[in-house]
């Protein structure tokens, strides 16, 4: 590769057809100017391919570009232009090594439950590809998020729609106040540079070392919390039951591909929240079958063919719970898909702004919009979305209220 290079990346979240249709235009401008353009497989295909090049044909093999583009980020003559690409999910991580072990790639399976080193090893490959893998490769350089004048310009000229609030709208957020990450967070600043250990002490007393050695510098600052397990389950019941009382929508907001060790935990428990008496008693049926809550009731649903003999019955029992419990906001209400069949389906920070552009609204199993608790155990964030809740329900108070005066006047 010369200085004059560009290397044009493909990933696999924008639609095939931009990126294809577009690589030519890009190819004419720069041959004019004596730039050569190469193109790098990035997509979450290309990363899982490159991290298991000895379980493969060579015809099979790639390099692993996004190690290559990691090196080129941090030179001063690199300037990357990033667009979108794939945080993976476990759900969406199992489906790709699927699709590719149908088209006669080799690939280990993902281990769930790692036991041997054979299968420590393939799930650290496997955690290194899923969530946000390509983000903090390629902004570790000088990384310039500002958005150019231009695309501020447009963005004024046509704002996103904003739905109408009502003065009685129940939309809420709900998030925990003790026992979470924010209200257990501790830090110290580090008096000498050396090393630490990070250990996890249980209740019975018995502790597990879960690092042994990070190196540390003198002045730097360490941070660690925890979210207790107990609490967030009941703060789960408690909301469900919640959105049951008050007869809106039941909705939870996470962000699973880039929290991808807290929060696909989180998701499996507010799944089980939801549908406490399935649990409790098919439990160690779903989990036997390797059918696990962190990865969505989608998957759970889809798997329930591998149980022949209670595989009808677990259906039935998720159908009652649904039936009984709150309403659930919906990702496609046509479909039948909920906001609990993928953790990766429902994303914060994408989620919680259409919701509140759409009146405060999500979709319901009836395919109507309604209004929606929203939970969001951690309140770390949580309450950002409140405040701009409150000023919404507020203002359509406020017009309410002119509105009401100006009848009284005429």
């Amino acid at each position: 590769m010369t200085d004059s290079t560009i290397i044009y990346t493909h990933t696999d979240e924008a639609p095939a057809l931009a990126t294809y249709s577009f690589l030519p235009v890009v190819e004419a401008y720069a041959s004019t100017a004596g730039v050569t353009v190469e193109s790098r497989d990035i997509s979450l295909a290309g990363r899982i391919i490159a991290s298991f090049p000895e379980h493969l044909k060579e015809s099979q093999r790639i390099e692993d570009a996004l190690a290559e583009l990691g090196e080129l980020a941090k030179t001063p003559g690199a300037n990357i232009i990033k667009l979108p690409n794939i945080s993976a999910s476990i759900p969406q991580l199992k489906a790709a090594i699927a699709e590719l072990q149908e088209q006669g790639y080799a690939l280990p399976d993902y281990p769930d439950d790692p036991k041997t080193d054979e299968d420590k090893d393939v799930r650290a490959r496997y955690d290194k590809v899923k969530g946000s893998a390509v983000n903090p490769v390629l902004r570790e350089g000088n990384s310039d998020r500002r958005a150019p004048a231009s695309v501020k310009n447009y963005a004024k000229a046509h704002p996103h729609r904003m739905g109408a609030w009502t003065a009685d709208s129940k939309t809420n957020v709900a998030h925990m106040d003790n026992d979470d990450f924010r209200s257990t967070e501790k830090s110290a600043v580090i008096s000498e540079a050396g090393s630490l250990r990070i250990e996890l002490v249980g209740d019975d007393g018995t502790t597990t070392v879960l690092r042994e050695s990070v190196p540390v510098l003198a002045g730097e600052v360490v941070d660690a919390a925890v979210m207790r397990v107990a609490a967030l389950r009941e703060f789960f019941a408690a909301q469900v039951a919640r959105a049951k009382a008050e007869g809106i929508l039941f909705s939870v907001h996470l962000k699973a591909t880039m929290m991808k060790v807290s929060d696909p935990i989180i998701f499996g428990h507010v799944v089980r929240a939801f549908f406490p008496k399935t649990f409790a008693q098919y439990g160690e049926a779903l989990a036997a079958a390797g059918l696990s809550p962190n990865d969505g009731l989608g998957g759970i649903l889809k798997g329930l063919d591998s149980l022949p003999d209670v595989g009808a019955e677990i259906k039935a029992s998720f159908e009652a719970e649904l039936a009984e419990g709150p309403a659930l906001a919906m990702v496609d209400s046509d479909k039948g898909i909920t906001n609990l069949h993928v953790p990766s389906d429902v994303i914060v920070d994408a989620s919680m702004p259409a919701m509140i552009r759409t009146s405060g609204h999500m979709w319901g199993p009836d395919g109507q919009e309604a209004d929606t608790l929203a939970v969001l155990p951690d309140s770390s964030y949580a309450g950002i979305y409140q405040v701009v809740i409150d000023d919404c329900a507020r203002t359509a108070r406020s017009t309410r209220r002119r509105w009401a005066r100006c009848r009284t006047s005429a």
